[in-house]
């Protein structure tokens, strides 16, 4: 089953804090558009920096070929495996260019269909929200720390240790 990863614009001036429907939900895994049409997915999802790495980096590694004299069967094996690498890695440059914007990452989220992840989601985070609002205070959790009782001891072994001193 897939999952996402749940992304939130940086609030705007005039809103108070980021609106739900501006969300971005990215599925992890292999993107079959970026595989295929790479360029144009990259222009799709207005990845400006990404799709310039891109194709300065196919134009290098192309001329770099064509100087090394390659058969035509290297650049299209090449050509593949650069496009294996962008379908696999098109969520990963999706969620480095959102960072770099100034999103924050919510969590993730697991679904049969980013419709599913969506309602999962939401449903969790109303929860969450309600559960806020009820409980006054901060709404950072509270941890506490570990208390030892009493000064550590030089017996003191941790797993499953014999004890020091003690027969094998």
């Amino acid at each position: 089953m897939p999952t996402y990863t749940v992304h939130a614009p940086p609030a705007r001036p005039s809103d108070a804090s980021s609106t739900p429907e501006r969300f971005v939900f990215v599925r992890d895994g292999f993107h079959f558009w970026a595989f295929v049409l790479a360029p144009l997915w990259l222009l799709l999802r207005r990845l400006w920096l990404a799709l310039l790495i891109y194709v300065v980096g196919y134009g290098v590694i192309g001329l770099g070929l064509s100087f090394a004299r390659v058969s035509s069967n290297v650049h299209l094996i090449v050509a593949l495996l650069i496009a294996l690498l962008m379908g696999f890695e098109a969520s990963s440059i999706w969620r480095w260019t959102l960072t770099r914007r100034g999103w924050t990452t919510l969590g993730f989220v697991v679904g049969e269909d980013a419709e599913m992840a969506e309602r999962r989601f939401f449903a969790e985070w109303q929860k969450r929200g309600a559960d806020a609002s009820s409980t006054p205070g901060s709404t950072e959790p509270k941890y506490s720390t570990p208390v030892r009782r009493g000064p550590p001891s030089p017996s003191d072994v941790i797993g499953l240790f014999p004890e020091p001193g003690g027969q094998r």
